[in-house]
């Protein structure tokens, strides 16, 4: 038995929920946080069933909270997303449980289990058998699609902790989140400073890509560190990713480095980025990002 627990976004159901249908393989129980996406997680093939589970906690994320509160329901091999808060709650609910964890997960066949390891240069091939808690890296498993109709039933809980979120005020954006987006172009140090940016939010908004960062400019040019795409910020796995100016350290690759295409524009030709890369351009930004501007919008 699969027990999952939806992501969600807003007031509505994440796309990686339906993944983790797809990777769970049919008769899976949802858990909706709050009563969030009910109907939509009801009408994904292979949900067997879907509890709302509702309670004072979900008006904002609270990990210790929400990991309480939907432990209590779950049962059985639980999957989550790989997100910050998917893997909040699984780590705190296999403590609860006392049962194993396993996070960042790419593969699942009946008991074996890969995850990436030393940055994403190597696969450990792991056996877990029995109840665990397996947290799944977006955009590697197939979803499920609609066509579903799954029973609903509501449970109410409480959750005894000694301390608890009272609110969670969001900086609002309006773009989009480069853990959720198809497209990510990002830029490093190449680009030269933190204005520069603009032009790699002009062929953003053509295309329809969120804009990402390696560690090193969120550090120095003060850009948000939900930007930033590495080992200490976010793992993204797009369609296609473009790296600008950004020379290719390890940890800025075990956050990328399993995108399907990536194309890397520097002027380095010996720069580590090229090494993964799919497509290369020797070249600085000047010279690459407004021919690649106009073709695009010769298009």
């Amino acid at each position: 038995m699969v027990t999952i627990i939806a992501e969600t976004s807003g007031n509505n159901l994440h796309p990686f929920t339906a993944q983790l249908v797809g990777a769970a393989g049919g008769d899976a129980t949802v858990l909706c946080p709050g009563g969030v996406g009910v109907e939509q997680a009801a009408a994904l093939t292979g949900v067997a069933k879907v509890i709302s589970v509702e309670g004072d906690c979900f008006s904002s994320f609270d990990g210790g909270a929400w990991a309480a509160v939907l432990g209590a329901v779950a049962t059985g091999r639980i999957y989550a997303a790989s997100t910050p808060h998917g893997r909040e709650i699984a780590a705190r609910i296999g403590s609860a449980k006392n049962i194993p964890v396993v996070q960042d997960v790419t593969g699942i066949d009946g008991d074996s289990i890969t995850r990436p390891i030393y940055s994403g240069k190597a696969v450990a091939n792991l056996t877990v058998s029995g109840d665990c808690v397996l947290t799944l890296r977006p955009n590697i498993f197939e979803a499920a699609q609609e066509g579903g109709s799954a029973q609903v039933s509501t449970v109410n809980q409480s959750a005894d902790v000694a301390t608890s979120v009272r609110e969670a005020i969001a900086k609002a954006s309006e773009r989009l989140d480069v853990s959720e987006a198809d497209i990510i172009i990002s830029g490093g140090r190449g680009m030269g400073n933190k204005e520069n940016f603009a032009y790699l939010e002009e062929i953003a908004d053509k295309i329809g890509a969120a804009v990402g960062a390696s560690r090193a400019v969120v550090d120095e040019w003060g850009l948000p560190h939900s930007q930033q795409v590495g080992q200490t910020g976010k793992t993204v796995n797009p369609s296609l990713y473009f790296a600008v100016g950004i020379s290719g350290a390890i940890q800025h690759l075990a956050g990328m480095r399993s995108s399907k295409y990536i194309v890397a524009i520097n002027k380095d030709a010996d720069a580590p980025i090229f090494g993964v890369a799919d497509y290369g351009i020797v070249a600085t930004w000047e010279e690459a990002l407004p021919a690649l501007s106009q073709a695009l919008s010769e298009l």
